[in-house]
C-alpha cells in the first residue's frame, strides 16, 4: 500500500486530469477540488464543487471523477461529494488557471 502523503499526491495529479469540459483548465487549478483525504486502506474522499449548481455537468462530472481516482492502482474506494459551501468564485483559481483564461 502507498503512503498517504504519496497516494494523495498521485489523487492531485490524476485530478489535473479532469476538465470541465466548458473551461480549457483542469478542475484542480479552477479550484473546484475543496478537500482531498486518503486512508490508510486505500480510501479517498474528495470534497468538491462546480462553477455554478445548475453547471449542465453537475450530473456527470462527480461521477467521472470517481471513475478517473478509481484507476490509480492504490485506491480502493473512491468517493465525491458534490458541496455548494463555501459557493465558487473566480479568487479560488490558480494563478495558472486565471493567466490561462485571462481573469486578472
Amino acid at each position: 500500500m502507498a503512503e498517504a502523503k504519496e497516494l494523495k499526491e498521485a489523487v492531485i495529479a490524476k485530478l489535473r486530469t479532469v476538465y470541465d469540459p466548458e473551461i480549457p483548465v483542469n478542475i484542480y487549478e479552477l479550484g473546484l477540488i475543496y478537500n482531498v483525504s486518503v486512508g490508510l486502506t486505500g480510501s479517498v474522499h474528495v470534497k468538491m464543487t462546480l462553477t455554478s449548481p445548475a453547471c449542465p455537468v453537475a450530473g456527470t462530472l462527480p461521477g467521472e471523477v470517481e471513475h478517473k481516482l478509481r484507476e490509480l492502482d492504490y485506491v480502493a474506494l473512491a468517493k465525491v461529494e458534490l458541496v455548494w459551501s463555501p459557493q465558487w468564485t473566480k479568487d479560488m483559481m490558480t494563478e495558472a488557471a486565471k493567466l490561462e483564461l485571462n481573469v486578472m
